[in-house]
């Protein structure tokens, strides 16, 4: 490291964790005071979620596998004959791997301690 290198590092605060050299705390970056800004802590509701009667849970249950149904991105009926036709392919090969080596460790072992 050249002498003009460490005067203009000189200024810089070295970071002091992985997550600083990053950049991902801007939360906690100076200030034009000098100053860090402290990040606000999350306030938890007082109640439990669970609470209710067991139907109640049950129909709160329903509705959100309901919402979270309406967020999947559906594949089309091509997306769907392409992915399965993947699967099938890949899974007939490593199918006919695992039996290859099988039957090339069997015959090694007869070899080995033979019968």
């Amino acid at each position: 490291m050249t002498a003009e290198e460490r005067e203009a590092d000189a200024g810089r605060e070295r970071p002091r964790t992985a997550a600083d050299r990053r950049a991902r705390r801007p939360d906690t970056a100076p200030s034009a005071s000098g100053a860090t800004r402290a990040r606000s802590t999350a306030v938890r509701e007082s109640g439990r979620p669970g609470k209710g009667s067991l139907p109640q849970r049950f129909v709160r249950f329903l509705r959100e596998v309901v919402a979270e149904l309406r967020k999947v991105i559906w594949p089309t009926r091509n997306q769907l004959v392409t992915y399965t036709i993947v699967v099938l392919i890949f899974v007939s090969f490593m199918v006919a791997l695992v039996f290859l080596l099988d039957y090339v460790f069997g015959q090694g072992v007869l070899f080995l301690f033979g019968t």
